[in-house]
């Protein structure tokens, strides 16, 4: 059995259970709940985040009770407390991108459910083949450390003015070079046929735009949760229900993310302490998984207490109004 190959003892069950509960949310979610195109309120957002969180929650007891008790199930909500918080950003690129192509609030659900469903897809390719890579040669693990460290002092110094332009992305200029695309939202549809052809409206581009945006927080994502377990299935799970979770926190977040300025230098140094952890391996300190645990959650709720308690004048939503003009 292919499940048995990959994950072992109770894990096959739980992953099975893990694909259910996926297959049939989405199931649920694009089939009945949004087969009209609608615009998703703060009050909807709210829920469907409770909703999420309590799931990936219960999730986490599950693995608490039959897969290896309090050290792997702290692995678990380690890894997926750093996803959803790694994917913040995630969520303000995603808004700029929207805003850029003048994309109706109606259409933000349709595009952003398949896009996650596009994030199942490639972040199981990524893990599965960082798993592989690792277990041959374990010494990548330092690779991702220094890359990590990297990465966090390169956010700090980041500046939050420089502008993204999605008609610099290679995979969209290639998209109009040899695709017929067409104008208009065509009900918000991604493919049209007209004349007997077949033409890809504005809103697949913004698909591809929004896929390749993931696969490049992925690259950073990835390595971290790989810091904090080398459980193929410890890593996937929490690291999908992190995603699934992300559509509901962007309508939740969209209108007021620029207020938690200060949660960006937070997952700096988040990426930073998870690069020293893997490099600590060399010199054989282990830090505990308690620790890490409690390292991440002080930082992520010290920012955003610290954002709200210390607000910012001049508020980076500057740059978001500025792609609607």
């Amino acid at each position: 059995m292919l499940l048995g190959s990959i994950f072992h003892g109770q894990e096959s069950y739980l992953f099975i259970l893990f694909a259910l509960i996926i297959i049939v949310f989405l199931v649920i979610d694009l089939g009945v709940l949004n087969k009209v195109p609608h615009k998703v309120s703060t009050k909807s957002a709210l829920y469907q985040s409770i909703f999420w969180i309590v799931v990936s929650c219960l999730f986490g007891w599950l693995i608490y009770l039959y897969d290896g008790g309090v050290n792997t199930t702290l692995e678990y909500f380690s890894a997926y407390v750093t996803e959803y918080a790694l994917s913040v950003d995630n969520i303000f690129v995603i808004l700029l991108i929207l805003k850029y192509f003048q994309v109706k609030e109606e259409y933000y659900h349709n595009i952003l459910f398949w896009g996650i469903l596009g994030a199942i897809v490639f972040r199981a390719i990524f893990i599965f083949l960082g798993a592989i890579l690792i277990a041959k040669f374990h010494w990548i693990l330092y690779i991702f450390g220094v890359f990590l460290i990297y990465t966090g002092v390169k956010i700090i110094f980041e500046n939050e003015n420089d502008e993204i332009d999605p008609e610099k992305n290679p995979v969209i200029r290639f998209a109009r070079k040899y695709f017929n695309i067409t104008k208009g939202d065509f009900g918000g549809k991604f493919m049209v046929r007209r004349n007997g052809s077949f033409y890809f409206t504005p809103l697949f581009l913004v698909i591809l735009l929004i896929e390749t945006t993931d696969l490049i927080f992925a690259v950073d994502s990835i390595p971290a949760a790989f810091a904090i377990s080398q459980s193929e299935f410890i890593l996937y799970t929490s690291n999908i229900f992190a995603i699934l979770g992300l559509r509901a926190k962007f309508f939740l977040l969209a209108g007021v993310i620029s207020k938690f300025y200060l949660l960006q230098k937070a997952l700096s140094f988040i990426l930073i302490f998870i690069g020293a952890k893997m490099l600590l391996e060399i010199v054989h300190i282990e830090i505990p998984i308690t620790l890490s645990f409690s390292v991440i959650i002080l930082t992520l709720v010290g920012s955003i207490l610290l954002s709200l308690a210390f607000p910012k004048k001049e508020g980076s939503e500057a740059k978001v109004e500025k792609m609607e003009s």
